[in-house]
């Protein structure tokens, strides 16, 4: 039984910290050394001589008690933490895996052990030993001079004192999830020691997570998951290093926040092999971190938020990783949060999801009915479509299924099946659990497939009871308000100025301003053929045609997904729907009813400008034409940026956006990713991000955008309409000297070697006015420069593509496109399907 007394002062710990490291012991403040005889209790710590840094024992939860009212670990772990910010920050922890329950009453300490050893030991436990070091042949006259000491660089360091030798045991060869500068991450090829790096398993509990990262025998870095090992993202080894580190460099420098911040180094010898980097300010607080959901991430304290920042990140989206969501959900890296439950499922721990902790996914809310000889039950399973995913690992193929019913059926038959997909005459199903199923986000996953998620009956029956009784009340409203509308029909005379009507038809309430009009989804259906005649589909959803019952055709874009849906319908009504401009495609309506959201558009006759220029069987575009087309975007940009009463960066400009009327005149489309910008302010933060291959070196950085951004993609898409082919950084082209280049990097170095004619599309057989195709490169080559501020506004394109101004300067290489290139085939992926 416990003193009156320890309860006491267990009570009074409790209440003054909140579960935060406390500072009321007898150790001497400030000290950084723990000597033979001295021990840390809780309440005690070690703080380096610089201040930065402190060991002590902890207990998580005091950095997120604001965000998640009272929630705490029941378990206490020893760390090292960031002294002097006040965000509590961890960057090491002895017992993750073995966290201490009640610490005070059971007098746990840290100290030197007789043989030497560091150790985590407790007086009252059945198990007295928590946590310890293992250096071995130790003689007493080295014991006696062993002390352990927290040094500037965060590292926790087990020495003697009378040698100048290596530590005996170090923090920085045991990390957990954080790599510190000053540390070395990688092999050492005699010992064998292989400092790898471990993700937590949530906000709370910093135990062995779900991924790992670690170096390859060759000094390449692979991030995994560790049950089971699948290697998700890679970064190649020795031989490529010497380029990749300083394309790291170029790639923070373009970030104000890490501009300047570190040096970076690998080192390959008889040794070891190991990757490092030191901080170019000793105030600076930067650490990497292997976060819970599977990146690797750069982290920055600012001193201007005093908060952490995050401005590089790898992979580039968190859906990269093996299973971040767990079984049943549905992964999409432009969403917040980019993990949900599967339709009809749900969270099967939401205390975890709310701690990042996601691994358990979700669970069905009604269980699957096997029709069976033994179980006949009038009640059968169905299957609902999840339309644009990558589809789940580990599947299993079916040779006799040859069409998509026979496919369904070979799910249906098999009890364990819970989904099955079937696309070119292939037939894979899946049993059990299904994992990683990712949404087509248009950055590292443009998947078209179908999901087809097998559902109990009981899930279809719900949604039917809740359309009938919708149905019924519709009903009885439409007979109570009957008699009030013969009276509102006198009145439509009147207010026929104030809506929008087509061949006498009223489409639904009034004009919304600017003569959009809000439509109906029966007839929008309608108007589409029940949406039979699909002329696309992007990130968000479908485009089909239609025709309005006064013959006006039309394109209806139908958005997929609740939550992202909502969030581009939003941001398509609230800014073209605010604009008019010949070089911007025209809203017409827009339907808003339940969680269905589309958009009507005007339509189109020639499609999009990237079915001109890169599919073999489409009408090649004359020079002129592309002339016309290249300004004609550049002054709907213009417009956007300039000319409207706020700016707005459409922030996804690339060929299947710009579409093209009868006489083939321009207009951008496709608003979902739009940022509107107030007059007052020049940056804009988004967690929305175009296309890969039209992206702007800052955005990728994380850093605020401003129109530049549209300036970067429009020079990409410059040069593709100058060339007819892709600027895909996958898609590379050889010269006569076997030299592979990136189409962007190859177009500079021809534009300063004069050689514009073998930039030309060669399906134009020398028809082009060479000036003009001089200008235009000239003009693109200047808008894909890495600084901003060394692109054109939008405006000043538009002067020069016109022959009112002239760029007199010869663009400069941009050189991370140049080092991207030389890099190309030193990163590689790898995914299962």
């Amino acid at each position: 039984m416990p003193t009156l007394s320890a309860l006491l002062f267990w009570l009074l710990l409790t209440f003054s910290s909140l579960h935060a490291p406390v500072s009321c012991s007898t150790a001497t403040p400030n000290d950084d050394t723990l000597a033979v005889g001295e021990s840390l209790a809780v309440g005690d710590k070690l703080i380096s001589r610089n201040g930065k840094f402190a060991l002590g024992f902890f207990q998580p939860g005091s950095a997120i008690i604001s965000k998640y009212r009272t929630t705490t670990s029941t378990g206490w772990y020893l760390g090292i933490w960031y002294n002097m910010i006040p965000v509590f920050t961890t960057v090491w922890v002895a017992n993750r895996d073995t966290p201490i329950s009640d610490p005070v009453v059971n007098l746990t300490v840290l100290k030197i052990s007789a043989d030497g050893n560091l150790v985590i030991s407790t007086q009252n436990a059945t198990e007295p030993i928590i946590w310890a070091t293992h250096v071995v042949n130790r003689t007493q006259t080295s014991i006696a001079n062993t002390t352990a000491v927290l040094l500037n660089s965060g590292n926790f360091a087990l020495m003697e004192t009378s040698s100048n030798a290596v530590p005996l045991w170090q923090s920085f060869d045991y990390p957990t999830d954080v790599f510190l500068p000053g540390a070395k991450f990688g092999r050492n090829k005699v010992t064998g020691l292989n400092r790898q790096f471990t993700s937590n398993r949530s906000l709370i509990d910093p135990g062995l997570g779900s991924y790992n990262i670690e170096l390859d025998t060759n000094g390449g870095m692979l991030l995994s998951s560790r049950s089971p090992y699948l290697v998700y993202w890679s970064w190649s080894g020795s031989s490529s290093a010497p380029k990749l580190l300083p394309l790291l460099i170029t790639i923070l420098d373009m970030n104000p926040l890490t501009k300047g911040l570190i040096s970076a180094a690998f080192v390959d010898n008889n040794e070891e092999v190991y990757y490092t980097y030191t901080l170019l300010n000793e105030s600076s607080l930067v650490y990497a971190l292997l976060d819970i959901s599977g990146q690797l991430k750069l982290i920055v304290w600012s001193q201007a938020t005093q908060s952490w920042q995050t401005p590089y990140a790898q992979p580039a989206v968190p859906c990269t990783a093996y299973a971040t969501c767990g079984p049943f959900t549905v992964c999409n890296s432009k969403a917040d949060p980019f993990c949900n439950c599967m339709d009809n499922f749900s969270q099967k721990s939401p205390h975890d999801w709310e701690l990042d902790d996601r691994t358990g996914g979700c669970t069905r809310n009604n269980p699957l009915v096997c029709n069976t000889k033994e179980n006949t039950t009038t009640s059968s399973d169905m299957f609902q479509p999840i339309t644009r995913v990558k589809l789940p690992y580990n599947p299993q193929s079916i040779e006799d299924a040859t069409t998509g019913a026979k496919c369904a059926e070979a799910c249906l038959s098999d009890c364990s099946c819970t989904a099955y997909s079937y696309n070119s005459s292939r037939c894979l199903i899946w049993h059990g659990e299904l994992l990683n199923v990712n949404e087509n986000d248009d950055i590292d996953n443009s998947s078209e497939d179908v999901l087809y998620l097998r559902l109990s009956a009981q899930d279809f029956h719900g949604v039917r009871k809740s359309k009938r009784k919708s149905i019924i009340g519709a009903v009885t409203a439409a007979v109570v308000i009957s008699f009030g509308l013969l009276m509102l029909m006198l009145l439509s005379v009147i207010l026929r100025n104030k809506f929008k009507c087509f061949g006498g038809q009223l489409y639904s309430s009034q004009d919304c301003g600017g003569g959009i009009v809000a439509f109906r989804y029966t007839d929008l259906s309608h108007a589409t053929k029940n949406f039979s005649e699909m002329l696309g589909g992007g990130g968000f959803g479908s485009v089909f045609k239609g025709v309005l019952s006064d013959s006006t055709p039309i394109a209806v874009k139908r958005l997929d997904g609740a939550r992202q849906g909502e969030k581009q319908f939003r941001a398509e009504v609230g800014s073209i729907g605010k604009i008019q401009h010949i070089n911007l495609v025209k809203l017409i309506g827009f339907c808003s009813e339940g969680d269905k959201r589309l958009l009507v558009y005007e339509h189109m006759s020639n499609g999009s400008l990237d079915a001109h220029l890169f599919q073999s069987n489409s009408t090649v575009l004359s020079w002129s034409t592309r002339h016309q087309i290249a300004i004609g975007v550049a002054r709907g940009l213009s417009y956007l940026h300039q000319s409207c009463c706020e700016c707005i960066i459409h922030c996804d400009v690339k060929p299947e956006n710009i579409l093209l009327d009868s006489s083939y005149v321009p207009k951008i489309a496709d608003f979902g990713m739009a940022a509107i910008v107030g007059r007052d302010f020049s940056r804009v933060l988004t967690t929305f991000r175009g296309t890969a291959g039209y992206l702007a070196p800052e955005w990728l950085s994380g850093v605020a955008i401003t129109p530049k951004v549209d300036v970067y993609s429009f020079g990409m898409v410059l040069l593709e309409i100058i060339s007819g082919r892709r600027n895909s950084p996958n898609q590379v082209y050889t010269s006569n000297s076997n030299h592979v280049d990136f189409f962007p990097v190859l177009a500079v170095s021809k534009l300063h070697e004069g050689d514009v004619t073998s930039l030309v599309d060669p399906q134009l057989n020398g028809d082009f006015n060479f000036e003009d195709a001089k200008r235009l490169c000239k003009v693109a080559c200047w808008c894909i420069q890495d600084d901003e501020c060394g692109r054109p506004t939008m405006g000043e394109v538009v002067q020069v593509l016109e022959g009112l101004q002239e760029l007199l300067d010869m663009p400069p290489m941009p050189r991370l496109l140049a080092a991207l290139t030389e890099c190309s085939d030193a990163f590689s992926m790898y995914s299962n399907s």
